[in-house]
């Protein structure tokens, strides 16, 4: 599904949030907090948003993603890794960051999934998480509900994959509620877990510290 919708992927991300995405982007970036020259992974990286914001801050990135479409998408010149998220190919503690943006809910095994990115954080290290979320306001929750579950798919439809467009909407479904995806990443070997609602709960940041000292 990700390799059918990589070529105009960017486009829809921007006309559906009304570029506000990219704002978001920089928050997630931001909440790193880690000194230049840190080693970063853009876990589900994409066609590299995250990545070109990361650099940007004078990180040193390194992008993971399972879509070979989106990889071929990716405009980034950095080194790009094929593979699951709950089986990362790389060594104990070798980053000081990660980053991941709409993919939580995506992911077949969360729970694995965020043990291994814990796994390979150094202790000290940093997670930013950029997910959707549900505005707790009725009225913007009326209007995102019009736009996400109506609108967005036949905007997808019409720009690139139907299905892929009709399922985005609905796999909000499996991301969980914020008490128990914060339990989840305090098992998963996280402190001082923090969530975020951004623009009043259209898009949600989640960060983490791995446990143990740096």
């Amino acid at each position: 599904m990700f390799d059918a919708i990589a070529p105009r992927y960017d486009l829809i991300n921007r006309l559906m949030t009304f570029g506000l995405d990219q704002a978001w982007r920089r928050a997630t970036i931001e909440a790193l907090a880690l000194p230049t020259g840190s080693l970063v992974l853009d876990l589900a990286c994409g066609t590299g948003d995250l990545t070109r914001l990361a650099q940007k801050a004078g990180y040193r990135v390194i992008g993971a993603d399972l879509s070979a479409g989106m990889l071929a998408a990716n405009g980034t010149a950095v080194p790009l890794v094929e593979s699951e998220s709950s089986a990362l190919p790389f060594p104990d503690g070798a980053f000081d960051g990660i980053v991941c943006g709409y993919a939580l809910r995506n992911f077949t095994n969360l729970a694995a999934s965020l043990a291994d990115m814990a796994r390979i954080l150094r202790p000290g290290g940093r997670l930013a998480v950029l997910e959707v979320d549900a505005p707790e306001s009725r009225f913007l929750r009326t209007g995102y509900n019009v736009w996400f579950n109506k609108v967005v798919p036949v905007l997808g439809g019409a720009l690139s994959d139907r299905d892929a467009y009709h399922y985005l909407p609905r796999s909000v479904a499996y991301l969980p509620k914020a008490p128990q995806l914060r339990a989840m990443l305090t098992d998963a070997g996280y402190a001082t877990v923090g969530i975020r609602p951004l623009a009043g709960g259209l898009s949600q940041l989640v960060m983490a510290t791995r446990i143990g000292t740096p």
